[in-house]
């Protein structure tokens, strides 16, 4: 018990960068952010089931302002992806790109939340006691106690949400839920859609690694299923892989391997398999399409041509764009900057977008 609890606190990211969902993410200590938890007392989930306590742990980085009627003005909120925490998005890749002096999220002119979703970082999650009894918790329910994080912490109305991956998703729930919440919205590297083909799959399949591992035993394991854990986290390697990186990388049969080696070794020491079965399987019943018509906000939204999980030539996102009436999608070409479904951390790449959808939604006076 130990050893897993170990593991559910760590800070860094559970997947690798190049993995399916989030990014490797040591906070740099240029950054001081300021930590904070929120409970949230008999919370109860979608599917019917409660928790006494739910705890909600974020990162936050700036000052919080009011405008002169006494709401919120600055206050951005950055979701990361599946699989990782409130520090991912403090990724160097990331955070040094867009967080300085006259970048487009400058901390002295914003105040950035960070928070850890459920399931994640140092949030309530299945690991901490409950197991495979952990609520089964969705991207509504994470939107949901994330607004009501929010108002535990005052902040009454948001500049922005920008999420990446599983975070883009709840970006797009969250317009449609609470419509009027956000002055804008910037998703980036998903679809509006509900997860189903490819992607539901490769999901499935390293889900039902573990469930069918005989050491999973139920979910009451006492050390990780090896085997199954080993095997859903090569298929979450695949399904984030970007091939032109990883052929640059790994150019002969040896170094693929070893590469290969690096990465389980990484992943395996720092992934929680309960954990992995919920926050992969959250995105179950996910679907905004119906809804979309309900944003009616500006949104800026990125995916990149080799994002393996998003692929372009599905034609999906140039369809649903349609259906929200101030949305914008671009599709980024493979370059030797982008880094698949990666790519969403890369802020390099698409900086420029950013900073002109931040002029371009600013508030009127």
């Amino acid at each position: 018990m130990a050893v897993r609890f170990l593991r559910s606190v760590a800070s860094v990211c559970l997947l690798a960068f190049h993995s399916a969902f989030c990014q490797t993410a040591p906070t740099p200590p240029k950054w001081s952010t300021v930590d904070g938890t929120v409970v949230l007392h008999d919370f109860r989930f979608g599917s019917g089931e409660t928790l006494p306590q739910l705890r909600l742990h974020y990162l936050a980085l700036g000052t919080p302002h009011r405008n002169s009627s006494g709401h919120t003005d600055n206050a951005i909120l950055l979701l990361h992806g599946t699989g990782g925490s409130a520090r991912s998005l403090l990724n160097p890749l990331f955070s040094d790109v867009l967080f300085g002096p006259g970048a487009p999220l400058d901390i002295a002119r914003y105040f950035l939340i960070f928070p850890d979703d459920i399931g994640h970082g140092q949030s309530s999650k299945p690991s901490d006691a409950l197991h495979a009894h952990f609520p089964a918790y969705d991207y509504d329910d994470m939107v949901r106690s994330q607004r009501m994080m929010l108002d535990s912490m005052k902040i009454d109305h948001l500049r922005l949400i920008l999420g990446t991956s599983m975070g883009c998703m709840e970006s797009f729930v969250w317009g449609e839920t609470y419509p009027d919440f956000a002055d804008a919205l910037a998703p980036f590297a998903c679809l509006p859609v509900q997860i189903a083909g490819r992607n539901r799959m490769m999901r499935y399949m390293a889900i039902q690694a573990i469930r069918q591992d005989p050491a999973w035993l139920g979910g009451e394991y006492e050390s990780e299923p090896e085997q199954g854990l080993r095997t859903a986290n090569e298929m979450l390697m695949i399904m984030g892989s970007s091939p032109l990186q990883m052929q640059k990388q790994a150019p002969t049969r040896d170094q693929a391997e070893q590469y290969v080696e690096r990465y389980l070794t990484r992943t395996m020491a720092s992934t929680d398999a309960n954990d992995l079965i919920f926050y992969t399987n959250a995105s179950r019943n996910y679907d905004p399409s119906p809804h979309l018509d309900l944003i009616t906000v500006p949104v800026l939204w990125i995916n990149s041509a080799d994002d393996y999980i998003n692929p372009p030539e599905l034609g999906i996102a140039q369809e649903m764009v349609k259906q929200m009436p101030h949305a914008r999608f671009i599709l980024l070409p493979i370059s030797d900057a982008t880094r698949g479904h990666g790519t969403h951390t890369a802020a390099a790449v698409w900086k420029d977008y950013l900073a002109e959808f931040m002029k371009q939604t600013e508030p009127k006076p």
